[in-house]
């Protein structure tokens, strides 16, 4: 019987996650298997791989042909290279000690570089978290300025309104002024000639009866 180390589709939709399994190659995808080797987590960054290491060897050694993606996971977790070193041994060309010390060495050199990936993308999202408070604080600064900058026009445009209104009363005030001085003048100007009028009256009704007087001795001489 044919044997696949494949992967076999969990998850939910837009949210994959596999299982990496040995499986006849004859069954479907995702359908029956003959064992669960391992998970495979593409959401994580970096993505997560977990594999059951002798199992995985085991099933090389009996012949089972992995697809591509489940070369490269392998791999990833030193599954190829300890299927490698064994094949070493059986050969002869190195021991068990040897074979061991060399994936050991692998081993540490993987992980180091591992962490040193995850070390490098929490600096990059820190920074990137950094500057998107800097550029949050930039945008809340603006809108800030801008709404100080439009409270200061308002304040100067209600000022010069407050000014307008303040002159115009003036003007009105100073206006009602003239009109009443002028009121006052024309009124005072009319009581002098009516006095001046009835000065004049009084000074003809005089005059009258002292000319009847001068007429009547000129008629008796």
């Amino acid at each position: 019987m044919p044997v696949k180390i494949r992967l076999q589709r969990h998850g939910k939709k837009g949210n994959p996650f596999y299982w990496i399994v040995a499986a006849d190659a004859r069954s479907k995808r995702d359908g029956r298997y003959l064992e669960k080797l391992g998970t495979y987590n593409p959401n994580t960054n970096p993505a997560t791989v977990e594999v059951k290491l002798d199992n995985a060897v085991n099933w090389l050694e009996k012949g089972a042909q992995p697809t591509d993606t489940a070369r490269t996971l392998l791999s990833y977790r030193g599954v190829m290279l300890k299927h490698h070193l064994n094949g070493g041994i059986r050969k002869g060309a190195l021991s068990q000690e040897e074979a061991d010390k060399k994936f050991a060495a692998w081993l540490e050199e993987k992980e180091a570089k591992i962490q040193a990936k995850k070390e490098g993308l929490s600096q990059s999202e820190s920074e990137l978290k950094a500057k998107r408070l800097a550029d949050e604080k930039a945008v809340s600064d603006k809108r800030l300025a801008d709404a100080a900058a439009a409270e200061a026009e308002a304040a100067a445009e209600e000022a010069a309104a407050e000014s307008t209104e303040a002159e115009e009363a003036t003007t009105e005030v100073a206006e009602a002024l003239a009109e009443q001085t002028e009121a006052v003048a024309e009124e005072a100007t009319t009581e002098k000639e009516a006095v001046a009028e009835e000065v004049e009256q009084e000074a003809k009704q005089t005059e009258a009866p002292a000319e009847q007087t001068e007429a009547s001795e000129e008629k008796e001489e």
